[in-house]
């Protein structure tokens, strides 16, 4: 199984090969609906989280948006 080492939040990541950004995300347990993804500086639509599969050294952040008094 080919695994590949990328940047995710801050930390260096060995994922396998073939995850994707949204395997990503539910791997976090985190809705889709409820994150935003930037995938190499670049914002990431949510119908496009199957589709991406990252590359070595890719830059990912997820950022989830929580409410507060």
């Amino acid at each position: 199984m080919k695994t590949n080492k990328i940047r995710l939040n801050g930390k260096t990541v060995t994922i396998e090969g073939s995850a994707t950004l949204g395997d990503l995300i539910q791997k976090k347990g985190l809705d889709p609906g409820t994150v935003v993804v930037e995938h190499n500086r670049a914002i990431i639509d949510t119908s496009e989280l199957d589709r991406i599969t990252p590359a070595p050294n890719d830059v990912i952040e997820i950022l989830r948006f929580v409410g507060g008094g």
